[in-house]
């Protein structure tokens, strides 16, 4: 029967389909099924096999796969199965390649785990996709300030900086060096001046993934990718001829863009690259150079005492116990556990107020990068001392650091304070010197080393009676003294005796130190809270605000006292806010208050405990929320299953300038847990902002043209990390001339959400003449009615931020402009209609 075999094709065929249909049938049901009963993992897989047999199905279900992915990616994250996790996102992106949803969603948990570069991808992918997809818009923004540092494009519209490397580079290679090595290729325009110069062999060294991806971009576009090998790699990961196939180990030229002091050896042995990499310079020497300064403004809250040390003693009748000493990274020694850059870096040209130069400009050290013996020592020898006379009486707050970079004989660049380049200046604290005042004829002494791949500068002493000059000099009465008896014995009398107790060591970042001297900030939350608390029970409320707790009594600043079963309910409050805060100490001097406290570092806990004794708070009346919760996403609950909170603490501005991310759902979870009454923290805020003309915003935040990079096509490809907002921004020094006065644009209300808008128009009057180039803006944050607190003012812990113009506007005094003001979430965009 040769028929046969073909006859029965088609109905095997046809049995085949109506088992696979049967099957699907089935998994759907059972998916849906599995969805209601919330086991989502088994839902997960139920989908992918629906998927994978109808792949036809993809559009009906399309919406629910991704709500069960996404419930299942919660699970998987809260059981640290980070590996699944990845793999089901893997398996989705599969399926649906040009979701932008699953992309954005993939970028969030990688962003989460630290994977910044991987996350970028994912983002810049949905932004792609769906150029109108906010969510992905905002983190895509977010991230690239990370990815892509603003300094790139500051560096590369420094006209007078590129010209020096091109006029450098082009004479070496003119002079034989033909074979060049770019380590911190960044775009590579280093890289493509040696090529354009002539060199035979370039290869560009970048670790970044995204600047290692920009580069090949860059470099392909300027038609050099042939002569230019990019090497995505560590420089001390090098080997010849493994990555650079060539003969000798030695470059005829060698260009190092790594920045400042970070000191690397890696040895020519077994057939490695010996590469030296030590400050940022070229071929030839670099001379550090510094002064020692005094800000002009002698105030707590200049830049030397605001970010960097902790001046206050009581923060709104909180004492900080000496005990406890709160250090910026700056000042870690070389004993902690991670090395911290040992300074910070400073505009100096832009500081508020200005600064006082104590000293003459001295030189510091000089680097030969052309004697290999020099380098080779340079992280091992002992520190030298260097002797520096004042020149004017004030208080030494810290050294600032410059480098002169000599790119050969003919050739140099100098980022000193004076010098109009895209380099800030380091900034090192002195450490342990409190009110250290100097006066002419005085010297300073001190140490400078690089023996952990940092520059590290130790002020010692002065030559002469430093602590008598250090304690009395604006004391009238150290000239009564008559005899040296007299002074030694007023000497003695300035000893303290050491503590009890060890001293706590707290590392808290430069924003927390800011937070901890803005007297205004803690102050105005006392005052907030006081008030709540005694508009629900005024009778609970101690007004003395000094509770004492003797035998089985419990007595209030009221008069009133209670016995132990008598012990009225106490107010629970819930501070959240992002990193180190006293708050919750604070909110507990307010009479009989349960406060909790989210702080996550155990030294932060640590040091909450010991300035809670030294308060005298009876044990245990500060409780660290997360220690109850299993999960930190779930830190918004109810301190007992029938209690309510009475207040919330919400981080409702970054210290970017920024509004904090997902603060409008935290809110919203925050009104459903508040007892009657209760009040969330802030309870309103309103946005200003002004029209400004600053070329220095624009030069920050994109690269203008092709002219500053000397012909070589960079920008489309760098800007296209140009984020719409600039942040960390301080107005107060920012170079900007006003164009109009300050508006309000936009409120924003966490108690009372429907007086919220998403987006609004606001009519803006122009006062000057001038181009429109960005709209900086800033918070007023409304704990009531009465306490305001604003992000912009002279002692704010807070940064400010800035829209910045694609397109500037030319404008007229007398004109109007009108904003519109979009609000999604947490990101808030402005456009400009003339």
């Amino acid at each position: 029967m040769p028929n046969s075999r073909p006859r029965s094709r088609p109905r095997r065929g046809a049995a085949i389909a109506a088992g696979r249909d049967e099957l699907v049938s089935r998994s759907l049901q059972s998916a849906e099924h599995c969805l209601g009963a919330r086991d989502f993992g088994t839902a997960y897989a139920h989908y992918l096999l629906v998927l994978s047999l109808a792949p036809e199905l993809k559009d009906g279900v399309k919406e629910t796969f991704q709500y069960t992915l996404f419930k299942w990616a919660e699970e998987l994250d809260a059981l640290n199965r980070i590996q699944d996790l990845l793999s089901c996102y893997e398996q989705a992106l599969e399926l649906f390649p040009d979701d932008e949803v699953i992309c954005n969603s993939m970028g969030e948990h990688l962003f989460r785990m630290g994977f910044r570069d991987e996350a970028a991808g994912y983002f810049h992918k949905a932004v792609k996709l769906n150029p109108e997809f906010n969510d992905a818009k905002e983190n895509f923004y977010r991230v690239a300030n990370w990815l892509v540092e603003r300094w790139h494009f500051i560096m590369l519209n420094d006209t007078r900086r590129n010209l020096a490397y091109n006029a450098a580079i082009q004479k070496a290679v003119c002079s034989g060096s033909k074979s060049v090595l770019d380590i911190g290729a960044g775009t590579g325009i280093l890289s493509m001046f040696a090529k354009n110069a002539g060199a035979l062999s370039v290869y560009a060294c970048e670790l970044s993934k995204t600047m290692y991806e920009l580069a090949r971009d860059v470099v392909s576009a300027n038609k050099m990718d042939t002569g230019i090998k990019l090497l995505h790699m560590k420089s001390l990961d090098l080997e010849i001829p493994k990555h650079i196939p060539e003969r000798y180990y030695k470059f005829s030229y060698l260009q190092l863009t790594i920045f400042l002091m970070q000191a690397r050896i890696m040895m020519d042995t077994q057939g490695n690259l010996a590469i030296y990499v030590l400050i940022q310079n070229n071929t030839q020497s670099t001379y550090f150079k510094r002064k020692i300064v005094n800000c002009a403004e002698m105030k707590p809250h200049n830049i030397f005492t605001k970010r960097l040390k902790v001046v206050v003693k009581d923060v709104a009748g909180i004492h900080l116990p000496p005990n406890v000493k709160f250090q910026s990274p700056a000042y870690s020694s070389l004993d902690t556990e991670e090395t911290v850059e040992p300074y910070t870096t400073e505009k100096m040209s832009r500081i508020s107020g200005g600064y006082l130069a104590l000293t003459e400009c001295f030189e510091i050290m000089k680097v030969d990068f052309n004697d290999l013996q020099e380098l080779k020592t340079l992280t091992t020898k002992t520190p030298g001392q260097i002797s520096i006379p004042v020149i004017k009486e004030g208080t030494l707050d810290a050294i600032v650091v410059w480098f002169v970079l000599q790119l050969d004989e003919e050739y140099s660049l100098s980022t000193s304070p004076g010098e109009e380049t895209c380099w800030e200046q380091a900034v090192y604290p002195v450490q342990d010197l409190a009110d250290y005042w100097v006066k002419p004829g005085d010297h300073v002494t001190m140490e400078a080393s690089c023996q952990d791949c940092y520059l590290r500068i130790n002020v010692l002493a002065l030559d002469h009676e430093m602590e008598v000059v250090k304690s009395f000099t604006k004391n009238k009465d150290l000239l009564s003294f008559g005899n040296e008896a007299e002074l030694c014995s007023a000497l003695a009398n300035l000893q303290t005796s050491k503590p009890d107790c060890v001293e706590q060591m707290c590392i808290l970042e430069s924003t927390e130190i800011a937070l901890l001297n803005n007297t205004s900030y803690h102050e105005g939350f006392k005052m907030a809270m006081k008030r709540v608390l005694s508009s629900l029970a005024p009778e609970k409320l101690c007004q003395a605000m000094d509770t004492q707790c003797q035998d089985n009594e419990v007595h209030c600043g009221t008069g009133q006292s209670y016995t132990a079963q008598d012990i009225p309910e106490p107010f629970y409050v819930l501070d959240v806010s992002e990193g180190f805060s006293v708050l919750p100490i604070i909110a507990g001097t307010l009479g009989q208050v349960k406060p909790y406290s989210s702080v996550e570092k155990d030294q932060h806990r640590t040091a909450l405990d010991l300035i809670s004794e030294a308060n005298h708070f009876p044990k245990e009346t500060l409780e660290f929320w997360l220690r109850h919760v299993e999960d930190e996403s779930a830190v918004l609950q109810r301190p007992e299953s029938d209690k309510l909170w009475s207040i919330i603490i919400l981080d409702a501005i970054e210290p970017s300038g920024l509004i904090q991310q997902e603060i409008m759902e935290k809110a919203a979870i925050s009104r459903c847990l508040l007892q009657s009454g209760g009040k969330i923290f802030p309870q309103y805020m309103l946005m200003f902002g002004m029209l400004v003309e600053s070329q220095t915003l624009l030069e920050e935040s994109a690269v203008q043209g092709t002219d500053r990079t000397l012909g070589l096509n960079i920008a489309p490809f760098i800007n296209q990390f140009q984020v719409p907002i600039r942040v960390f921004l301080d107005l107060s020094s920012l170079p900007c001339l006003p164009l109009s006065k300050p508006v309000e644009l936009l409120r924003l209300d966490l108690m009372t959400p429907y007086l919220n808008t998403s987006s609004r128009e606001v009519k803006v009057h122009i006062c000057r003449s001038g181009q429109v180039t960005a709209i900086p803006f800033w918070f007023h944050m409304y704990l009531d009615e009465e306490v305001k607190l604003d992000t912009s003012s002279e002692a704010s812990h807070w940064k400010q931020a800035a829209v910045v113009l694609d397109n500037p506007i030319q404008v007229e005094m007398g004109e109007e402009l009108v904003l519109s003001v979009q609000h999604h979430k947490s990101s808030v965009s402005i456009t400009v209609k003339k």
